[in-house]
């Protein structure tokens, strides 16, 4: 069953975010484009790099408005650990989540039973704290940032613009379609 058109399901959990300890909540994903990060662990070795590249396009999207969280099943202890011994993870500023109970994978529907750990999922979520755009990878494959800011362009001109729809590959400033009975067989 696909989680596009949901709203995010309850959580609590603790997160390390720079150099403190905080709580958060689904409420904190409401008000604001929100980008949910699931990856598998710390201390591995695909998971630094799409850390990193998400921490390389941190600006531009809070330009965009929108906070990200990464999440895993490590505790926001290992996430403190990682980040005061990683040159890597010492860049990130956005908030890392500790989801040890599984509670907050298993509601986005990535936590692989088998391993414990979460698979590389990727959220958009809406002000509204619905989800718009659902990525899912295998362990090997690491994502790429700027793809994702593409989806939150499209997703917010969406938004902003009701009875438009952006067609494949498009980006900031191109042509967009509206769909009407006269474009069906046009396309």
């Amino acid at each position: 069953m696909s989680l596009i058109g949901k709203e995010v399901l309850p959580f609590r959990a603790k997160a390390f975010h720079n150099g403190k300890f905080i709580d958060v909540t689904e409420q904190d994903l409401k008000g604001k484009w929100s980008v949910v990060f699931f990856y598998p662990a710390d201390f591995t070795f695909v998971c630094p790099t799409e850390l990193e590249d998400l921490q390389n396009h941190y600006e531009e999207l809070k330009a965009l408005g929108v906070e990200v969280y990464a999440v895993s099943t490590d505790t926001h202890f290992t996430h403190k650990a990682w980040h005061d011994s990683s040159e890597t993870i010492k860049k990130i500023t956005y908030v890392m989540i500790g989801d040890p109970s599984q509670k907050i994978s298993r509601n986005f529907e990535v936590l692989n039973e088998e391993t414990g750990l979460a698979d590389r999922g990727t959220f958009i979520i809406d002000p509204d704290g619905v989800i718009q755009a659902v990525e899912i990878n295998s362990e090997g494959m690491g994502r790429d940032a700027s793809v994702l800011v593409q989806k939150i362009k499209a997703a917010q001109y969406i938004r902003n613009h009701p009875g438009e729809v952006c067609p494949a590959k498009w980006s900031e400033g191109a042509a967009t379609l509206k769909p009407s009975i006269d474009l069906v067989g046009k396309i």
